[in-house]
């Protein structure tokens, strides 16, 4: 048995046991199985992450079963599942994410240049064309926010639950610029590249709804495509920011990107968009959603003893401000209040 890989499995079966019970199952088998941990293991660090493994299975046909059979299955299909890992990748465009990006955008004085680094098809890249419903820890309803558009009735609706009502944002975003990083763009009129998106979203009840708001954020992106510059994002950030409009606040952001890069490129990857302003000579907001443990000068400055599990850790400009569902389904301020 592999070590590390049975434990990362064991991880991410604690990490899905509340929302995705079969990826639970899936992933508990999979930490005691031998001979599965060793042949992930072969995969390497990229390519045998759960999220890509088991929607590399699904790709190829094992269905959604009970582990024991959906085992015997992925053993059979092992060398197509492990094709599609080298192939494809974990590019999770979560559109929920949204409505926990609002309530930071939506006080930044406008007008707003977003660039989104590791964006894959873009559908981040509208925060200020989708509807949203906030409401209290105890689901008490505040004031909706819909675009004042025509067409607003097909736009996705994102509902997210806000410790502190006072923290919910009271206004769209005024963006006049939008443009992604990506190393591999998805282009939302490619069929099969938009249904690898659908594979990628979990099993479970409570995740039917992402699978339709992904299809109607897709109509939505097709309606005006987004720009996306394929590449490195350490490569292209200060050539891609010096494009967009001098008058705008340039807003750089991410969420669950910097984990797919090794310790030294995230401190380049940090370094770069702390000097960002300077090299382009524009104000620059950074605001990251990324898991505790992803860069230590953030876990510093952390408060003791706040439970992260399951939720990615917001900063704006490094500083942390906030828990954010990481599919956008919950946002908690509370914690950083004095």
């Amino acid at each position: 048995m592999d070590a590390v890989t049975s434990r990362r499995y064991h991880a991410f079966a604690d990490w899905a046991r509340d929302s995705s019970p079969l990826y639970a199952e899936w992933a508990t088998g999979i930490a005691g199985d031998d001979e599965l941990t060793e042949l992930i293991a072969r995969l390497g660090e990229r390519r045998g992450q759960p999220n890509l493994v088991f929607a590399a299975a699904r790709w190829a046909g094992c269905g959604l079963e009970p582990f024991a059979d959906w085992r015997e299955r992925l053993v059979s299909a092992w060398d197509e599942v492990a094709a599609i890992t080298a192939e494809r990748r974990t590019q999770t465009n979560e559109v929920g994410r949204c409505a926990t990006l609002l309530p930071p955008l939506s006080r930044i004085d406008g007008p707003i240049a977003l660039l989104e680094t590791g964006t894959a098809a873009g559908l981040c890249l509208y925060p200020d064309r989708y509807a949203y419903e906030y409401s209290s820890p105890g689901g008490e309803p505040l004031p909706a926010i819909v675009p004042e558009r025509p067409d607003a009735a097909r736009r996705p609706l994102l509902r997210c639950r806000i410790d502190d009502p006072d923290a919910a944002p009271g206004s769209l975003p005024d963006v006049v610029w939008r443009t992604g990083i990506d190393l591999a763009p998805i282009d939302v009129w490619d069929a099969d590249a938009v249904a690898w998106l659908e594979t990628l979203i979990w099993p479970g009840r409570v995740h039917d709804e992402r699978v339709e708001r992904l299809r109607t954020a897709v109509d939505v992106a097709r309606a005006d495509p987004p720009r996306i510059v394929p590449g490195d994002i350490l490569d292209l950030l200060p050539e891609v920011a010096a494009e967009s409009p001098p008058e705008a606040t340039l807003v750089v952001f991410h969420s669950a990107v910097l984990l797919y890069l090794d310790a030294d490129e995230r401190r380049r990857f940090a370094d770069l968009v702390s000097t960002l302003g300077q090299r382009v000579n524009r104000r620059v907001v950074w605001i990251s959603n990324e898991t505790a443990g992803t860069l230590p000068e953030i876990d510093g400055r952390m408060p003791r003893r706040v439970d992260t599990t399951g939720r990615f850790v917001q900063t704006v400009d490094g500083v942390p401000v906030a828990l954010a569902g990481q599919h956008g389904a919950t946002y908690e301020v509370s914690p950083f209040r004095p």
